[in-house]
C-alpha cells in the first residue's frame, strides 16, 4: 500500500509543479511581451482594465489554494506547511 500512496504523492507533486512552471511561463512571456510606453495621461481608460487582471489573479490564487489543499489531502504537506503557505498565498493576492 505504502507504494501506492508514494505514487499518488509523487503525482499529485508533479502536477503541482508542472502547473506552476506553466503558469511562471505564462507570465514571463506576458511581462517580456508587454509594450514598456509610457503610462498614458487619461487615467479613467486604464481603470477599467486593472478589474479583469483583479479577477485572473483571483482565480490563480484559487488554483494555487486548491492544489495547495490537494498536496495536503495527499499527505504531501503537513498542516503546518500547509498553512504558511496558505498565508503566502494569499499575502501575495
Amino acid at each position: 500500500m505504502s507504494l501506492l500512496r508514494t505514487a499518488a504523492r509523487a503525482h499529485v507533486a508533479t502536477r503541482v509543479i508542472g502547473s506552476t512552471h506553466r503558469r511562471q511561463k505564462q507570465r514571463w512571456a506576458a511581462q517580456n511581451a508587454a509594450p514598456a510606453a509610457p503610462p498614458s495621461p487619461v487615467a479613467p481608460a486604464a481603470a477599467p482594465a486593472t478589474a479583469p487582471a483583479g479577477n485572473s489573479s483571483t482565480a490563480t490564487m484559487l488554483d494555487q489554494l486548491t492544489q495547495l489543499g490537494q498536496l495536503r489531502e495527499a499527505g504531501v504537506l503537513t498542516d503546518a506547511e500547509f498553512e504558511a503557505q496558505k498565508q503566502r498565498i494569499l499575502a501575495a493576492g
